[in-house]
């Protein structure tokens, strides 16, 4: 799978790893299409799959009571997206829909699961990666906070 591959390098937690390491990762991968609106998973959903676009669009949203669906993000390839809840074995905490149709490569919790134990060098630097990554999404989340409460204070 050597398009699976050259989309994998480009990804935060599968950018320190070797092609040989890349090349275990695409093993494990599947394709799948999504045609336009369709739901890839729901809130609430116990979530099994993570998800790197390769083509089109998915869009994140939540359902807001009294507002219906509030859109939080729209992703384009090379995205990963449904990791979260892989990681840490929660529900979903968002809606994934495709966005005029898209394709991506999926892993499943097991498989995922399953590389992490078997290269144990692998694992090493993915969660390195996935600790730089969610240490960035929480500064992130820092400075936004930041930002809304000293907007609030007028």
């Amino acid at each position: 799978m050597p398009a699976a591959i050259d989309h994998l390098r480009h990804v935060a937690i599968f950018k320190d790893l070797d092609d040989a390491e890349l090349g275990a990762v695409a093993e494990v991968c599947k394709e799948e299409k999504f045609v336009s609106g369709e739901y890839i998973f729901h809130e609430g959903e116990s979530g099994n799959r993570l998800y790197l676009i390769t083509e089109g669009e998915v869009r994140i949203s939540r359902d807001v009571p009294g507002s219906g669906e509030e859109a939080l993000a729209v992703l384009k390839p090379g995205a990963l997206f449904g990791e979260m809840a892989v990681f840490d074995r929660s529900e979903r905490s968002t809606h994934a829909i495709s966005n005029g149709g898209t394709t991506a490569l999926t892993i499943s919790r097991p498989d995922f699961e399953m590389l992490m134990d078997f290269d144990r060098e692998l694992a090493y630097k993915v969660l390195w990666a996935v600790v730089r990554l969610l240490s960035m999404r929480l500064r992130q989340t820092n400075d936004s906070l930041r930002s809304f409460l000293a907007m609030s204070m007028f």
